[in-house]
């Protein structure tokens, strides 16, 4: 095993369907559709998000009965299983632990840093915590600054910072958009080719 490496990857578009594309199919609201992967800016989309949840009425409950039914990509779980099998693997995730749980599960219970909500009583979400500011680039500055070399890996505009940041980082099942802008990137669409690469740089 590579003790001086961790490979951090998102979690959404990575190794599982887009949580809010799913509820968004679930619930007939199209513009819940929209992702980071469209709105760079997280705060905007998250705040703009609950206020489509107060508008029609939903809760967590809700989201949590769509997230029950969603499972992980075919071949994410044997792609971290194997990957955990030679190398330490954090997945580094602007999700809530209230969404990522059953998923985690069905992963194998893989280590994930991600935020929180804040629901109210009724089950109403009201807001969200941050787990720290820029939380994916901050987790890799950490982690470099212990020791780790990191190899990092996403599909959206969030996960653009720690890829830049990193030893190494690759893009995954990401839009044309992102993949033209950033073309330095190697971009992949099979997890075969991304656990290639990766056990190329470590």
């Amino acid at each position: 095993m590579n003790d001086m490496s961790i490979v951090c990857l998102d979690l959404e578009g990575v190794l599982v369907p887009e949580i809010w594309i799913a509820f968004s199919e679930a619930s007939g609201i199209p513009e819940l559709r929209r992702t980071t992967r469209d709105e760079p800016d997280y705060d905007k989309l998250m705040k703009w998000r609950i206020g489509i949840l107060k508008e029609h009425g939903l809760g967590l409950r809700q989201i949590q009965e769509t997230i029950a039914k969603i499972d992980p990509m075919p071949g994410a779980r044997e792609f971290l299983d194997e990957l955990r099998s030679f190398t330490q693997v954090l997945i580094l995730s602007d999700t809530f632990t209230q969404f990522a749980g059953p998923l985690m599960k069905k992963l194998g219970l893989p280590t994930i840093f991600c935020n929180s909500l804040e629901v109210s009583e009724s089950g109403e979400i009201t807001g969200y915590k941050m787990r720290i500011a820029n939380s994916k680039l901050s987790t890799v500055k950490a982690l470099q600054s212990i020791g780790f070399e990191t190899i990092a890996c996403g599909d959206s505009f969030n996960d653009l910072a720690m890829i830049e940041a990193g030893k190494a980082g690759f893009l995954f099942r990401t839009t044309d958009q992102i993949r033209h802008d950033y073309p330095q990137y190697p971009a992949f669409e099979e997890y075969a080719d991304l656990m290639a690469a990766i056990k190329e740089v470590l």
